[in-house]
């Protein structure tokens, strides 16, 4: 009875994490050499963007959201095998 549970996840949430996990699912059907890069690429974006961005600022993380997905509907592409980043500046509303 003891059982701990984890919090229940936002519907915003969980669209991250499935958008994290589609991203490594897509890594592992590239070639091996690929692969490390692109899986590497994803995490640091993901954290970098989990660090800077508030977590009420959803209109941002709706863009990131999908801005994301086409990156993967990009990226699942047969001839792709690379994943580039581009940084988009925010400014900070929190401090006018």
């Amino acid at each position: 009875m003891g059982a701990s549970r984890s919090p229940k996840l936002s519907g915003i949430q969980k669209q991250v994490l499935s958008l994290y996990r589609g991203f490594l699912r897509t890594a592992r059907s590239k070639p091996q050499e690929n692969r490390a890069q692109i899986e590497s690429l994803v995490s640091a974006e993901f954290r970098r963007n989990s660090e800077m961005i508030d977590r009420k600022n959803f209109l941002h993380i709706e863009y990131l959201l999908r801005r994301g997905k086409k990156q993967l509907d990009q990226l699942k592409t047969v001839d792709s095998v690379r994943l580039s980043s581009s940084h988009v500046e925010q400014s900070d509303t929190r401090n006018p």
